[in-house]
């Protein structure tokens, strides 16, 4: 029998769960590795911050899921992975050796900034939802959607809101909002330390704030460059068309922590939620000694955007949209997706 080890319970792997509970997978014993039995869905965290969900109707209960699927649950951090002897350690000292082994372990921010321990980091999400406390002055270093997402939620609930941008990213409809929130974005001023207070120095300013939170680009888990599997520049996993690791076949990577060699693309969860669709029939056919299939992503992806307000705005490809009417349709998106795993 097959040892399938499932490490973190990000979206691929929420998908991955979700085909075994309609479909179990015989000649397998499945372990899933997660730091939490319940985690907040990154998609609704906007909507908790502002107000419109209650966090409970944002939490999937990944324990639950994993039982309907026929998983074991173990609640856990891998701290290293030894894929030359198929081996996974986590920071209690536990080991778990597998034959396959599937990576969805996400990203972290990027926390090269100097200072960067003054500021709180939007990720791990449960981790800075449970630090985050509403002030009046915040500052958000990175102007990404996330980092405007998050600056409209908390100005919405009353705090001045501050955004620095490396560099002007975000698209014309994005940034009227922003302004029209009165959310002062300072596009092409990026911050370039941080010191006690906490304060920000950008370039030659300094301002002081209640708090700064850190929501840069994406950054590798260290372990996983560590592993001795081989990554890209950054340290993230290098996979083939068939979410195979490039230096070692018996380990999947998926989501945020992987970059397809031959056709990168935007590390999201909508990609992630295909990668698991993905995974879930190559590790049917892994099992069964059939030959794996190759993913194509998607050339085009829905990018759904939270204004604070119940109001939202659309983006795919050319196509624009924005409204009230797009901030219901995304809830209404979204909360299918959360009812699909109970």
């Amino acid at each position: 029998m097959k040892r399938l080890l499932l490490i973190g319970a990000g979206h691929g792997h929420l998908a991955v769960l979700r085909s075994l509970a309609e479909k179990p997978l015989y000649g397998a014993r499945i372990t899933l590795v997660s730091p939490r039995a319940r985690q907040v869905y990154s998609g609704m965290l906007p909507g908790v911050l502002a107000g419109h969900y209650r966090r409970a109707e944002a939490e999937i209960d990944v324990a639950a899921l994993a039982e309907r699927a026929y998983v074991e649950l173990e609640l856990g951090v891998v701290e290293q992975l030894e894929p030359d002897r198929r081996l996974a350690l986590l920071a209690d000292g536990r080991a778990l050796v597998y034959d396959i082994a599937a990576l969805n372990v996400g990203s972290l921010v990027d926390a090269s900034l100097p200072g960067a321990e003054h500021a709180l980091a939007v990720k791990p999400y449960d981790e800075f939802i449970a630090r985050l406390r509403i002030a009046e002055r915040v500052a958000i270093v990175g102007a990404g959607a996330a980092g405007a997402e998050l600056a409209m939620a908390l100005r919405h609930r009353g705090a001045l809101v501050t955004l620095f941008s490396e560099k002007p990213a975000l698209s014309p409809r994005v940034v009227r909002q922003l302004r029209k929130r009165k959310i002062d974005y300072r596009p092409g001023m990026p911050a370039t330390a941080l010191e006690p207070g906490p304060v920000v120095i950008a370039g030659p300013a300094r301002q002081e704030f209640d708090l700064v939170l850190l929501a840069t680009g994406a950054a590798p888990l260290p372990w996983l460059r560590a592993s001795g599997l081989a990554t890209d520049e950054h340290g993230f996993v290098l996979v083939h068309d068939r979410l195979q690791s490039v230096s070692h076949p018996e380990v999947f990577a998926l989501g945020d922590c992987a970059t397809l060699r031959d056709a990168p693309h935007p590390k999201s969860g909508v990609f992630a939620v295909r990668h698991g669709e993905a995974l879930i029939g190559n590790l049917r056919r892994a099992v069964a000694g059939a030959p794996l299939e190759p993913y194509t992503p998607q050339k085009k992806a829905l990018a759904l955007l939270t204004c604070g307000a119940r109001y939202a705005i659309a983006e795919r490809g050319g196509w624009r949209a924005q409204g009230r009417w797009v901030w219901w349709w995304k809830d209404r998106i979204d909360r299918r997706w959360m009812a699909s795993f109970r």
